[in-house]
């Protein structure tokens, strides 16, 4: 009985103690609930905590790579490469033929840079000139055409006519014709009888001696020989010879003027012609006097500046000369250019020996005998005096 007891006693103890224990373990938890649904834990208010040391996130290895600790290096922008100015397509260029070529070589033509027959061949001829036309312009001188050179030929020229393009000299009207007669006729015989293309005297009928005479002219010069005068043969007359005086147009001796000495060769028209070497200019005469301590060496017709560009007067000296030269104001060639004041020179001028004195320079002193003037300007020294005077 009394062992019953104690046994009861001992289990009921034990009771306790495993009630209290659960109890105890119950709070615990309770505890770490509430602290955890507070976000806060109990060492956490009581003490500062110490920064804890958190082990790195690894790098999430690519698929099908291999993991790697080492930084990816920063890519590199590549350099792009300068792109070359792209070359004006060429519209012409050597070795081409064809209507195209002939139409630039009649172009190039009317303005002087290109000088012989028209062929249709872009040959060197063209090529030269084609550089000559560019390089003047600021342009690339490359002797081929680009659009740019193409332009600007275009509006410094006209349309080439038919007969232009296949080197055909046609006949104009007839200005002066045979059966004609007048003072205009006289003039006719009296130029022509200046170059020795007519004899005997100056009459003003248009007969059969005048006829052949214009006929022999106009073979010469290329032109169609009918023996009638058009335009053209008047215009390549009138530019190669002086106006006629009164008595060259009937037939008359000129009377000698005492106070005048001119004619004499060994004689100076000006006293600053009268010594060393002198280009002596008379306005009055419309001539060029090449002299030599005196001695007249050579004469040339010449023409002067209209009224708004007047060639000066004084005297001077030759600055400087240019073989080539082309104006860069007013884009036209100027060859046996000898430079004596400022811009103005003597030089030879294809207008001069087209057009004689119907035209006038821009202030320069024209040559119209190319040939004349190119033995000139062998010998003219720069320092040589140049005299332009009225007689």
């Amino acid at each position: 009985m009394r062992g019953k007891k104690l046994t009861s006693t001992i289990v009921a103890i034990l009771a306790v103690i495993a009630i209290g224990a659960g109890g105890a373990y119950g709070l615990t938890m309770l505890g770490d609930d509430d602290d955890a649904a507070s976000g806060t834990s109990t060492e956490a208010s009581s003490a500062p905590s110490s920064p804890s040391l958190q082990t790195p996130t690894t790098t999430p290895t690519p698929a099908g790579g291999a993991a790697t600790d080492v930084a990816p290096s920063p890519t590199k922008t590549p350099t792009p490469t300068p792109t070359d100015t792209p070359t004006p397509k060429a519209l012409m260029a050597s070795g081409d033929d064809g209507d195209d070529v002939r139409e630039l070589q009649a172009r190039l033509k009317q303005i002087d840079w290109y000088a012989p027959d028209i062929t249709g061949a872009y040959d060197d001829i063209t090529v030269e000139a084609v550089e000559g036309f560019q390089a003047k312009r600021g342009l690339p001188d490359t002797g081929k055409v680009d659009q740019e050179t193409w332009d600007r030929l275009v509006d410094m020229t006209r349309e080439p006519t038919d007969d232009e393009l296949h080197n055909r000299i046609v006949a104009g009207p007839p200005i002066l014709k045979p059966g004609d007669s007048g003072d205009k006729v006289r003039e006719l015989q009296a130029r022509l009888k200046q170059i020795a293309w007519f004899s005997g005297e100056v009459t003003p009928n248009y007969g059969d001696v005048t006829r052949q005479s214009v006929a022999g002219f106009q073979a010469k010069r290329g032109l169609p020989e009918t023996g009638a005068v058009d335009q053209e043969t008047w215009d390549r007359l009138v530019g190669m010879t002086r106006q006629p005086t009164d008595d060259e147009l009937h037939n008359r001796e000129p009377e000698p003027d005492e106070d005048d000495d001119s004619g004499d060769v060994g004689s100076a028209p000006h006293p600053e012609c009268a010594t060393g070497r002198v280009l002596c200019i008379d306005k009055s005469t419309n001539s060029l006097r090449w002299m030599v301590d005196g001695n007249i060496k050579m004469t040339l017709d010449v023409r002067f500046g209209s009224e708004l560009t007047p060639t000066r007067e004084g005297t001077f000296s030759v600055g400087w000369k240019s073989r080539d030269h082309v104006s860069s104001l007013y884009d036209t060639p100027m060859p046996y250019a000898m430079f004596f004041s400022g811009g103005q020179a003597i030089h030879y001028s294809p207008d001069f020996a087209a057009n004689g004195y119907n035209g006038a320079s821009h202030g320069c002193v024209n040559v119209r005998d190319k040939g004349a003037i190119a033995s000139l300007f062998d010998q003219v020294k720069v320092g040589d005096k140049v005299v332009v005077f009225w007689s």
